[in-house]
């Protein structure tokens, strides 16, 4: 009987490199939204990779709520908030569909004021 010296790991790889491949690639289609804020959809959409540089995330749910980096916030607190952003610094907006037009124009308003235009505003791309 032939003795076996080594044991031969390369199979192993290969099917732990196949499994890492499959993780990675699954992972990246997975998108946690903690607020459950439903996007209203586009056609002409592309899309948005969010990088380190955000400098923040808003957010106004079908409640008509005001969040800052996913924290309950207001329009007045939001203004605070806003008056240290850089007008170069991008900004991250998610509106549910749901929510009242006045409250988003608020925010549009806001963002004006203090010059912020390196707006970012999330929606899904329409089925079709």
């Amino acid at each position: 009987m032939k003795r076996f010296d080594q044991i031969n790991v390369i199979p192993m790889i290969d099917v732990m490199l196949v499994l890492l491949a499959i993780v990675l690639t699954s992972a990246s289609f997975i998108v946690q939204d903690k607020l459950n804020i439903d996007l209203p959809e586009t056609q002409q959409t592309s899309t948005y990779k969010p990088d380190d540089k955000t400098a923040l995330r808003i957010a106004i749910n079908a409640d008509n709520q005001f969040f800052l980096n996913d924290q309950t916030t207001t329009l007045a607190t939001l203004s605070l908030a806003l008056e240290n952003v850089s007008p170069e610094d991008p900004i991250e907006i998610r509106v549910d569909q749901k929510a009242e037009f006045g409250h988003f124009t608020s925010l549009i308003d806001l963002m004006k004021q203090y010059h912020l235009s390196n707006l970012n505003i999330l929606t899904r791309k329409q089925n079709g």
